[in-house]
């Protein structure tokens, strides 16, 4: 799909060619879903609905590495909380720290971080208290 429009055809007839030429080779063969109803034609209209879609397939990944390293700190915080033994809770959050610490050290794109690496002695205090 990298050749050009020709001069003198319409997008419209251009394109359309293309699609027929596709539908011949078979690429549109065995697509996932093929044969399946679309989802989301009984509700409401929503433009936005296919950008909602992907971002729920992928579970965030759209997130700027900012805000996904938030949400991942996060949960290491609540992993930390659920861990079996102290060493657990001790490697949980040595490696959301080392995420922590270059993403300072080497800021990524997206809002500002406004994370601090966890302080794990409290981490671990807190965790004993509730054992």
């Amino acid at each position: 799909m990298t050749e050009r429009k020709p001069a003198g055809v319409s997008f419209e007839t251009w394109i359309e060619r293309q699609i027929r030429e596709a539908q011949e080779r078979g690429e549109f063969d065995d697509l996932p879903g093929a044969g399946k109803p679309l989802s989301g034609l009984s509700g409401p209209h929503d433009e936005l609905w296919w950008v909602k879609e992907k971002i729920r397939r992928e579970e965030g990944t759209a997130l700027p590495p900012t805000l996904r390293l938030r949400k991942e700190a996060a949960a290491a915080r609540e992993a930390a909380g659920r861990a079996g033994s102290e060493e657990e809770v001790r490697r949980i959050l040595g490696e959301i720290n080392e995420k922590i610490r270059d993403a300072i050290r080497k800021p990524m794109s997206g809002p500002p971080l406004n994370l601090m690496p966890f302080d794990v002695e409290h981490v671990v205090a807190e965790w004993r208290e509730r054992r």
